[in-house]
């Protein structure tokens, strides 16, 4: 799990050190408007989902995760660099989606890596260590991206993220080991798929839980965007950033540790609650920099608890031998509702007003916290 972490926190650290400065550059330099912004970050996430359902599945059917990891960090490390080339927001938007790609395929079978490592009574702290160790990453990477800014231009960014992530794969390769699973040749990814959501009643509304809320929570680009109009010049976005990272990383262990000792999904809803206090202040906060930096804060407390939690409350309702395809399929759900939610939020920014957009999502993080409220009573109770 350690060196998966350490994995981890290198590959973040090449990807943050271009996230920071990603949507400034989509709509400063190469002319993409709000909305094409939130479609390039929708459908990346989307792609991401969607394979982390196939690589998941698939996982499952081999018996073996090691392989889909390896490729999909792989993929990330070889995108990166070529934002350098982009010309206009069609190349960022393929490289993106690329990114995204591998992503999906490490994301799943690598969180059912670590499940198949610990005992479902500690899962919570679990992810949590890992999702630190990650972010320790996200954390260094706008810091050196900042850094790196006061001497070469943002192209020569991109290309400098290839460093970390390199160091990455030789630790994935050399380091983590494989835990082999024993799976019966005759299931198929669909037929794992079936029996996920059949015999699942719990799982299945819980998706349908988190795909309410998906559909209103935009991603940090927009939070980054509201910090430019704020005041905060383009240069320092990155410690903006940083910041949505260091709060993420924080929360991460105890978020995880109270999940174990309350139960998941309780947990969860402080994190949907988060939300809903980040997206009131996207419309509440105005004319000062300063401001950004509480918004980034409370919106990485936001990610940190939800990325944490919502990982580890899947494996209380699937047995070990489908965990790959129950990531796969839950992480399909989330990527489908935020494409929808960063199209239609960027959209709604565009035509009307940031206040008309917040309140959009504001409302679907509410419904989601009453359901997931009535879930628990009824599923989680115990």
């Amino acid at each position: 799990m350690v060196a998966l972490g350490l994995v981890s926190f290198f590959t973040d650290f090449s990807t943050e050190m271009i996230l920071g400065i990603l949507p400034l550059f989509v709509v400063t330099n190469l002319g993409g408007s709000r909305t094409i912004l939130g479609a390039m970050e929708g459908s990346a996430e989307l792609v991401s989902y969607a394979f982390r359902m196939i690589s998941g599945s698939l996982s499952d059917k081999v018996g073996k995760r090691k392989i889909f990891v390896l490729a999909g960090y792989a993929l990330s490390t070889a995108s990166k660099p070529f934002f350098a080339l982009s010309t206009g927001w069609l190349d960022a938007f393929a490289i993106r989606t690329l990114d995204r790609v591998g992503k999906g395929l490490r994301t799943a079978p690598r969180d059912a890596l670590i499940a198949d490592s610990v005992s479902e009574s500690v899962s919570g702290k679990a992810y949590g260590i890992h999702r630190t160790i990650d972010q320790m990453g996200a954390i260094a990477g706008p810091i050196a991206a900042f850094g790196l800014l006061q001497i070469i231009d943002i192209r020569g960014i991109f290309i400098a993220s290839l460093i970390p992530g390199l160091i990455g794969l030789f630790i994935l390769i050399f380091f983590v080991k494989e835990i082999v699973q024993k799976m019966s040749s005759k299931t198929t990814i669909f037929s794992n798929i079936g029996s996920v959501l059949k015999n699942n009643k719990p799982f299945s509304i819980l998706l349908i839980i988190s795909g309410i809320f998906g559909l209103g929570a935009f991603n940090f680009s927009f939070v980054l965007l509201k910090s430019s109009e704020l005041g905060v010049d383009a240069h320092a976005i990155p410690i903006v950033y940083a910041v949505i990272n260091v709060t993420h990383a924080a929360v991460g262990i105890p978020s995880g540790i109270l999940a174990d000792k309350i139960g998941k999904e309780k947990v969860l809803i402080i994190a949907y609650f988060v939300f809903v206090v980040s997206a009131v202040l996207m419309i509440v906060l105005s004319a000062n920099s300063l401001y950004a930096f509480l918004l980034a804060a409370i919106f990485g407390l936001y990610i940190g608890i939800s990325e944490t939690v919502q990982r580890a409350v899947v494996p209380r309702y699937i047995p070990s031998e489908l965990r790959g395809t129950a990531f796969g399929v839950y992480n399909l759900v989330l990527g489908a509702s935020f494409f929808v939610s960063n199209v239609v939020f960027g959209l709604l920014w565009d035509i009307y007003n940031l206040g008309t957009a917040t309140i959009y999502s504001i409302v679907l993080a509410s419904t989601a916290i009453i359901a997931l409220i009535a879930f628990i009573r009824k599923y989680a109770s115990g």
